[in-house]
């Protein structure tokens, strides 16, 4: 029973999660390019050979593959799923007229970026109604309870202290804490508080520490060692107005605080094994499984919009590559030379393998399991 409970919240449930994100993403391809004109030959869910499928009456076959770790739309006049070239054959005027690679250039980024586009929308409106149905969690940014041997105590920080800004920005809930003190790793942070009618400006470093996360993996996260005063949360159930406005605005802060992350990355302050690939996806959605529902759609909304951040990237082989290409192509008055598309896309696809490579490294790293196997090892 422990394996099928298991197999059910590890294996079952990730699919189901990245099957719902990626048919997400490729149905914004699809419909821009139907309402462009485009013909669309194949929608799949996978990737390989076809496990089942039909046709609709517009000629298109949609499918679900053996390897359910993606998917792809492949539009008719393309050689391959990619969109990165013709198939080369000779086409009449009306077969261009349906053929993708024959559109304006306009008409090609719109529906390239209409599969990020769609990642986002799913995701604001996913936040949206839970706002509305379960509420939104609100907390003051009251400080209830200073850590033994933290940086909050090391600072003076006191239970009761009200944090009205941390480094010039102003805090309105104690979810705006945590937020900073995730992304300032860089620097001291510099805390203007509210302490018995008066206010004071306190100094504290956050410590890097091991701990596990929302949805069970480990990570290094910088700790300043306060907890929320649970007297001061209520679950807030909004409109359909203010619930758009809290999604826009959640949405904003976790893009925001991705780009932070990456950037931290490439300057070497952050550390890279926060990277995860598709082992740790599994882990949390797993780990969602058993928190319940809720969890689970929330997971899915945060999967969403990584999955169309990660598209937006100017790689080529991703879609943001191919909207590169199409801004040079606006600017120049015609397509980029096949040579130089053929090797930005070699490029491209070697990018992505080595960081799928790297990210599954990471995801191997942090398994139990490779603790013991290099402790037999030394």
């Amino acid at each position: 029973m422990e394996f099928l409970a298991g197999f059910w919240n590890y294996v079952i449930v990730f699919l189901v999660i990245l099957t719902v994100v990626v048919f997400v993403h490729e149905l914004g391809h699809y419909l821009v390019a139907r309402h462009n004109g485009v013909r669309v030959d194949v929608f799949s869910i996978g990737f390989g050979p076809e496990l089942f499928g039909w046709n609709d009456r517009a000629g298109t076959r949609w499918r679900v593959s053996l390897l359910p770790l993606g998917g792809y739309v492949k539009m008719f006049g393309d050689a391959d799923a990619a969109s990165a070239t013709p198939d080369g054959r000779p086409m009449t005027d009306e077969e261009k007229a349906q053929s993708f690679q024959h559109k304006r250039v306009g008409q090609r980024a719109a529906i390239v970026v209409a599969g990020p586009a769609a990642n986002f929308i799913f995701a604001i409106v996913g936040l949206a109604l839970m706002f509305m149905a379960l509420g939104q969690p609100v907390t003051e940014p009251v400080v209830g309870q200073v850590h033994a041997g933290t940086a909050a105590e090391e600072a003076g920080l006191k239970a009761g202290d009200r944090v009205v800004a941390v480094n010039g920005t102003k805090v309105e809930r104690f979810q705006d804490i945590q937020r900073i003190v995730r992304l300032e790793i860089e620097r001291p942070l510099e805390l203007e508080i509210e302490r018995a009618g008066g206010r004071l400006a306190i100094q504290a470093q956050p410590r890097i520490v091991e701990r596990k996360g929302l949805f069970g993996d480990m990570e290094k996260v910088p700790v300043l060692g306060i907890s929320a005063d649970a007297a001061s949360t209520q679950v807030v159930r909004h409109g359909p107005g203010t619930a758009l406005f809290e999604a826009l605005r959640e949405t904003e802060t976790m893009v925001t605080s991705t780009f932070v992350g990456i950037g931290q990355m490439i300057a070497g302050t952050r550390d890279s094994d926060e990277l995860g690939g598709p082992i740790r996806i599994a882990k949390g959605a797993g780990e969602a499984a058993q928190l319940g529902l809720s969890s689970v759609v929330f997971y899915t909304i945060l999967l969403s919009l990584n999955l169309g951040l990660i598209n937006l990237f100017p790689i080529p082989v991703l879609d943001g590559g191919h909207l590169v290409f199409y801004a040079f192509e606006a600017i120049l008055g015609r397509p980029l030379g096949e040579k130089a598309q053929e090797y930005g896309f070699r490029i491209g696809l070697f990018l992505v393998l080595a960081l799928m490579v790297f990210a599954t490294r990471n995801d191997i790293v942090s398994l139990p399991v490779w603790n013991v196997v290099k402790n037999a090892l030394s």
